[in-house]
């Protein structure tokens, strides 16, 4: 007999979080809810959702295996911005009459409006607790290449 494998899908929120969100999970298919505003707003919560990712927190650090990107979250977004909208920011500035209205760096610029987000937070799960409790290591670590593919 094949064991059933749990996961979930679900965008990041501390909306999640709240009593109205359990109680619309509890009466979902899934179990799960996610509100409209699932973004990390601000250059603090990402470094918020960096720290706690990594488990800078507690001593579980290494059983933590970055697929993509690296162990800088924040760093990450960075390089992402500029890649993406360096150029945009150039020509925009390029633009302007006005020094005010500049843009010098993007990213907080973002950061610092409180009409939009960073980023957004998707967390895929496979299994659950029940299903990894007596997995060894080995098979654990299999999952990287799940993860990956």
């Amino acid at each position: 007999m094949s064991e059933e494998l749990a996961y979930s899908i679900h965008l990041g929120s501390d909306k999640n979080k709240t009593v109205k969100a359990k109680e619309i999970a509890k009466n979902n298919t899934s179990g799960e809810t996610s509100f409209s505003n699932n973004g990390i707003q601000n250059a603090t919560q990402l470094s918020k959702v960096n720290k706690h990712n990594l488990r800078d927190y507690d001593n579980y650090k290494e059983e933590i295996y970055v697929i993509y990107g690296t162990d800088n979250l924040y760093k990450d977004v960075q390089d992402l911005y500029i890649y993406e909208f360096e150029q945009s920011r150039i020509e925009y500035n390029n633009k302007q009459t006005r020094d005010d209205r500049k843009i010098k760096k993007y990213l907080k610029h973002i950061s610092q409006d409180k009409q939009k987000d960073l980023a957004c937070e998707i967390i895929i799960e496979l299994g659950d607790m029940d299903f990894w409790n007596d997995k060894d290591e080995y098979y654990k670590k299999g999952m990287i290449r799940v993860y990956k593919e």
